[in-house]
């Protein structure tokens, strides 16, 4: 007997950015595993005879790992129950979607991916700001802070990250973007190029930090908070 996995979106974690289907699956739900920015008011949402099982991952704090994840998803959907796998943001953005998919391919379990509203564009929203413009930025590019051992990345292309026509978006950024920081500089990227730093995306204690590149990685030099957090940087992330 197999179950079915929905791939949920919870988006950045306002409840009220959940789309209709995201609500549907949940109150529908046997079992929902969630990450840690998918919790609270959220689960709210869920069937409240489901198994509700934190699986999340945050830097710096003990984390299941990704192959347990996946096994337990797998498990739960063995049991013929429907499983809903809720992820932060959209599921498909940085999110280790494609390991659960293969596992569940592994076994034939069936699933479904429902897309959702991504810190990105929250951030962009809650600062007033496009992620493009005619004429000025005219790509918008998606890069994560940090690789699986949390330094930043050997083979980020520079070059696309010192574009002065495109929008850039960092996730998962504060521990390395000091160091990346000097790597843009000594690429080319304006020291007061503008940048955005967006701590707890759409909840009540969002804070919005407008500043330049050079000041935001000395910032981040001196102090960094728990609080999750993305950094936009180019031509729109201080003002329209």
């Amino acid at each position: 007997m197999s179950g079915f996995v929905s791939f949920v979106s919870s988006g950045p974690g306002d409840p009220e950015l959940l789309t209709l289907k995201a609500v549907n699956r949940l109150g529908k739900a046997e079992a929902v595993l969630f990450d840690d920015l998918s919790s609270g008011p959220i689960l709210e949402h869920a069937n409240k005879d489901a198994d509700l099982v934190g699986v999340g991952k945050r830097a710096g704090r003990p984390s299941p790992k990704q192959h347990h994840v996946s096994q337990l998803l797998v498990d739960y959907a063995k049991t013929g129950a429907h499983v809903v796998r809720l992820k932060s943001g959209d599921c498909g953005i940085f999110g280790r979607l494609e390991e659960e998919i293969t596992a569940l391919k592994e076994h034939g379990i069936d699933f479904e991916i429902i897309p959702g509203v991504t810190s990105a564009s929250a951030a962009a929203a809650a600062a007033g700001i496009p992620l493009t413009r005619r004429l000025v930025a005219r790509r918008v590019q998606f890069v994560t802070g940090h690789d699986v051992a949390g330094a930043l990345p050997g083979d980020l292309h520079l070059q696309s990250l010192t574009d002065p026509g495109a929008t850039t978006v960092l996730f998962m950024p504060k521990r390395t973007f000091p160091e990346l920081a000097e790597k843009l500089f000594a690429s080319g990227l304006r020291r007061d190029c503008p940048a955005l730093l967006a701590e707890n995306v759409s909840h009540p204690d969002q804070t919005l930090t407008r500043t330049t590149m050079e000041a935001l990685a000395d910032q981040l030099s001196k102090e960094i908070t728990k609080a999750p957090g993305i950094i936009l940087f180019g031509e729109l992330a201080v003002s329209a």
